[in-house]
């Protein structure tokens, strides 16, 4: 009897744990999504790369929208360096429709995006990773084809107005990464819109 309570302490230990997703230095599990050209994307596609930048995000989220273009620049720029980007929308649609995934296609091809632009429909990434957030980004590293987590956070220091940026979390955790070293800091606040699961 004690050895079953036991096992049951440290199955929900276990548990509570892994549903606060991933920590830096954790292996990133593989996925698959639809990407807005109908196709699905892995992230195991990317075994190539140096790493990946996974972005959450979505269309109605006011802070979304404001990052929008800095992704795409981000993207264009670190793409080339062995870091792409690829962003995930992992909200309900039944809630906010505009975050559909008709609705990802427009929006995709209004802004231009070069990125895949994934759905997680069932919903089954975000929480796996500890998203809260849209936007959230986990940098990973491809550490002889294990994507590992290297920085966890916001995209910069300035949502509102990206002429007033003074730190540039993500580039320059990619930047210290492409130069073998540790991003610093490894780990900011997500500031944004809060994911929106489905209702039971």
């Amino acid at each position: 009897m004690k050895k079953n309570y036991l096992f049951i302490v440290a199955l929900f230990a276990s548990l509570a744990v892994s549903a606060q997703g991933y920590k830096v230095g954790d292996e990133a599990m593989n996925f698959t999504l639809k990407n807005i050209d109908d196709k699905m994307v892995s992230l195991s596609d990317y075994a190539i790369e140096k790493g990946v930048v996974v972005i959450f995000t979505c269309n109605h989220c006011p802070y979304s929208v404001a990052y929008e273009d800095r992704i795409v620049a981000l993207d264009k720029k670190y793409k080339k360096k062995g870091f792409p980007v690829v962003a995930i929308n992992p909200n309900d649609p039944t809630e906010y429709p505009e975050d559909s995934f008709d609705n990802m296609k427009i929006r995709a091809k209004e802004k231009g995006f070069t990125f895949p632009y994934l759905f997680d429909e069932k919903q089954e990434v975000y929480p796996v990773y500890g998203a809260t957030k849209t936007p959230h980004v986990y940098l990973l590293k491809n550490n002889k084809g294990k994507f590992v987590v290297e920085y966890i956070g916001a995209i910069d220091n300035n949502s509102k107005d990206a002429d007033k940026v003074s730190e540039a979390y993500l580039a320059n955790a990619i930047d210290a990464l492409i130069a073998g070293n540790k991003p610093n800091p490894e780990l900011t606040k997500a500031v944004g819109c809060s994911i929106k699961p489905r209702k039971q």
